[in-house]
């Protein structure tokens, strides 16, 4: 099995577990290329980030068991399965079903949607939409979404409890790409939540942060189309204490 750190917030009585696999999309602001750690480790992890070379890939990986003796004697509410791309791990739905066996644990699973998984231990899956522009999609991640816009469609109406999310670049992923993000999920189901995520700098890319304001200014576009649209500042600070690094 592919998970390489496991960390655990003490507020929530979450567990956000890592996967390293070979992630089908070559995102060019992936930050998982420069920081392997939990961002919930670092007081500032955008200061943290910023100045960082790509890190060195992980070289010690847990067994299904082994994750569950570091969780036993918790109480895990929910677990967050992330990292390069959890779906593609082969073992990652057995280690879902034994997380709920072990501890009745809500399971969320983080994913690009290009590779769909077995999600039957999965409770709520949280899709990744970079873009719904073919041609902006392929600039950003080098890959054609058609398959991804299907999957997503495929999974909404499947009834699997969802929620999405996208990225403002300024630059290259703008308000009105964000608007079409939000007009395609409309199309499909309008209580779907968008959180809009504000990009910052990392490795040689050339945009610049995505301010507060600019943030706003896409989710006010997305309400037109969408019941929830939530974001993510870069001026936002942690609530409740922090992580604990198990692994």
């Amino acid at each position: 099995m592919k998970v390489y750190h496991i960390v655990y917030e003490p507020t929530s009585k979450s567990v956000d577990i890592h996967f390293w696999t070979q992630c089908t999309l070559a995102c060019r602001a992936c930050y998982t290329r420069y920081e392997t750690l939990d961002f919930g480790l670092f007081d500032d992890p955008i200061a943290h980030i910023a100045c960082k070379s790509p890190d060195k890939a992980p070289s010690r990986f847990l067994s299904l068991e082994e994750v569950i003796a570091l969780l036993r004697g918790r109480e895990v509410k929910s677990a967050i399965f992330l990292g390069t791309e959890a779906a593609l791990d082969p073992e990652m739905p057995a280690l879902a079903k034994a997380l709920h066996r072990e501890f009745k644990s809500y399971n969320i699973l983080l994913t690009n949607g290009l590779e769909p998984a077995d999600m039957r231990d999965i409770d709520e899956v949280i899709f990744s939409l970079k873009a719904v522009t073919p041609a902006g999609h392929k600039a950003y991640t080098g890959k054609d979404n058609a398959a991804i816009l299907k999957h997503f469609e495929a999974l909404a109406r499947s009834g699997k409890k969802m929620q999405s999310e996208t990225v403002l670049i300024p630059g290259l992923i703008e308000a009105d790409e964000v608007e079409s993000v939000a007009g395609f999920i409309a199309g499909i189901d309008r209580r779907i939540t968008l959180r809009i995520d504000a990009y910052f700098p990392v490795g040689d890319n050339p945009w610049r942060a995505a301010s507060a304001a600019e943030v706003e200014k896409a989710a006010c576009l997305a309400r037109r189309h969408l019941d929830k649209v939530t974001c993510l500042t870069l001026d936002m600070k942690r609530t409740g204490d922090k992580p604990l690094r198990l692994f």
